[in-house]
């Protein structure tokens, strides 16, 4: 069993987005909890002058760092950096495009009650009002896939999504194996805390993802996202079927019929792809689309 101490390391990275909106209620939010807390911001040398620019004016204010690096180093090698800095032993990582969902949300930590999980994860929203079609399938997405409940949440409970997490520091270091700037590390992270059989804690305490990519750069992610998994499984860090694409692939090869679903997508790939770009995506043919190219990947690796 973990004793929450009300003492709490806020790590926030950004790049070429702004945060201070974001920190602004983080430290009202942490002062009305009277926490003892920090609040660390590491600009990962942002191109956009503006987010250097808003971020002197607290540089020097009381429970607020930030830290500059010289050389964009990503998300995953500046939130090592954070947690290295951080002086308390509990971490909240946020990511700079969201914003809290609820008012009390430090307070829903319940960091001063005894926990028995080193890990929580609160969970993500999503706005009800649908973006520029540019967007809809990130939204969408997010929406049907990421935005669950609880209850849902619990049914895979290692699975996380680390743009809102709150983390022992002494436990993300066991989990933080990867330097590697890739998209798609949740999904390596989630297997090593299901591998080194680690509690997660989940509550009713999303925040709201705001930086949504449109359907070309989110379609290139989720694709450079299943190479991230075929990386690690060829390094022997993860396995073949723990994500759910990994499993249908898995089904179709043990059915033989592989050969029979490229054949089929070779056909339809342009048609579902058009579909994705529209005002109302088809998520089953998103799934479809990246078991295709999840497919394809393999034929590649394995030639």
């Amino acid at each position: 069993m973990y004793l929450f101490l009300a003492m709490l390391s806020v790590l926030i990275p950004t790049y070429n987005t702004s945060v201070i909106s974001l920190v602004n209620q983080i430290h009202q939010m942490c002062k009305e909890a009277s926490y003892d807390f920090e609040i660390i911001i590491a600009n990962d040398a942002s191109t956009n002058p503006m987010v250097s620019e808003e971020l002197q004016p607290i540089e020097n204010k009381e429970h607020f760092r930030v830290l500059h690096n010289e050389k964009n180093k990503g998300r995953t090698a500046t939130r090592s950096i954070l947690a290295e800095q951080a002086k308390f032993d509990w971490l909240l990582f946020l990511d700079a495009d969201v914003l809290p969902k609820y008012p009390d949300f430090i307070q829903r930590f319940a960091l001063t009650q005894p926990q028995h999980a080193s890990i929580v994860f609160g969970g993500v929203a999503y706005h009800k009002e649908k973006p520029d079609r540019l967007q809809v399938l990130r939204w969408k997405y997010g929406t049907d896939r990421e935005a669950k409940s609880v209850e849902d949440r619990m049914k895979s409970p290692h699975f996380i999504i680390s743009q809102n997490l709150l983390i022992k520091k002494e436990v993300f270091s066991t989990i933080n194996l990867v330097s590697e700037n890739r998209y798609g590390l949740d999904n390596i992270v989630s297997y090593f805390i299901f591998k080194e059989g680690l509690e997660v804690a989940h509550i009713d305490n999303p925040v709201y993802h705001l930086g949504l990519e449109n359907t070309e750069t989110f379609i290139n992610k989720s694709i450079e996202s299943l190479k991230t998994s075929l990386h690690f499984h060829k390094e022997g860090n993860f396995t073949e079927d723990f994500r759910p694409v990994q499993k249908l692939y898995v089904q179709l090869r043990k059915w033989g019929i592989l050969g029979i679903f490229k054949g089929f997508m070779k056909l339809f790939v342009r048609r579902i792809e058009k579909n994705l770009y529209s005002n109302h995506p088809n998520l089953r043919g998103f799934d479809l689309y990246r078991l295709y190219h999840y497919a394809l990947l393999k034929d590649k690796l394995n030639a």
